[in-house]
């Protein structure tokens, strides 16, 4: 292939192309006539000597040589927009920009209240959407559409940049009027019913099979270790939730210290240090490399950053 035949605005049509799978959508996307978008989808193939898109019975499939050329275009792109785009400071204090941050409810109660706090004082004009893990895919925030993902990850894809943002152990949230309080080991816990929760990753969720161990996270982990089980009465991806129902007699739940701290001066709850020992849980910072340089961004992984460290380690 000749580079001198190659269009830049060809590969702008490649990429939304890949991205959409369809000629209409990436046309109105693109602002162009979707004739415009046909014609260019058959010089691409022309170019790459390969059909790229084929119509099939669930819409437009990509062809396996491109699915190898989207990340190619993707990085192609993204460095001529970056060397294009004129080098200017982030100026917090007067920008009105909107920041898509997902988060699960863990980081959304112990983190954001103390982000925004500083958003008030050091960029009142900043807006942040709060999206939930089942509102997002990977996908989502490779493009950029979503600027990062707080939470958990079992997995993520390689590309995505990240770092933690705070190790966090764990602790039982159970009600006053429980009658193990007072006598609360390892047999007590055993003894009682649990809320289980969890939201890691993201996407939308499955249900859970409380046979399966390895998929119920790490307080089940570490209890399998020493050959144990708890009896599991309620599943929930909500750690708010998991903090009501722990007001109830006979439900225990284990949960980050950090969230469990939030209950500190309920006085239907007692906090309590687990019985056994559960490694600490990683709370991680990930965003696409497409914003990696980007200033406004970069501000913002620093505030949070900071913010993080702020937050006390609970005891």
């Amino acid at each position: 292939m000749n580079v001198n035949r190659v269009d830049l605005n060809l590969l702008v049509y490649l990429d939304v192309l890949l991205r959409e799978r369809n000629v209409t959508r990436a046309a109105n996307q693109l602002g162009i006539t979707q004739p415009a978008m046909s014609n260019g989808l058959r010089r691409l193939r022309d170019l790459f000597e390969d059909p790229l898109l084929i119509r099939t019975s669930e819409g437009m499939t990509a062809t396996e040589r491109a699915l190898e050329l989207q990340p190619v275009i993707r990085n192609v792109l993204a460095t001529i927009d970056k060397a294009v785009q004129p080098q200017k400071d982030f100026e917090a204090l007067t920008t009105a920009r909107v920041f898509r941050i997902m988060a699960s409810d863990y980081a959304e109660a112990t983190l954001i209240p103390r982000v925004l706090t500083r958003l008030r004082t050091e960029a009142p004009g900043v807006t942040l959407d709060m999206l939930t893990p089942s509102d997002v895919s990977f996908l989502d925030v490779e493009q950029g559409r979503v600027d990062m993902a707080i939470n958990r990850f079992d997995q993520m894809p390689q590309s995505f940049h990240q770092t933690t943002v705070w190790l966090d152990g764990f602790s039982c949230l159970m009600s006053v009027d429980n009658p193990l309080v007072d006598r609360f080991d390892l047999d007590a816990y055993l003894s009682s019913q649990h809320i289980w929760v969890s939201k890691t990753g993201m996407g939308v969720g499955v249900g859970v099979d409380p046979k399966d161990v390895q998929r119920l996270g790490w307080v089940d982990e570490a209890l399998a270790r020493l050959e144990k089980k708890r009896n599991i009465a309620v599943f929930t991806r909500h750690y708010q939730v998991a903090m009501l129902l722990a007001q109830q007699r006979d439900l225990i739940a284990t949960l980050p210290s950090r969230a469990a701290e939030l209950q500190r001066n309920n006085p239907e709850i007692v906090i309590k240090a687990p019985p056994f020992d559960i490694p600490p849980i990683e709370l991680k910072m990930a965003w696409s490399p497409l914003l990696q340089h980007n200033p406004g961004h970069q501000w913002l992984r620093r505030l949070i950053s900071d913010v993080a460290k702020e937050v006390r380690t609970p005891h």
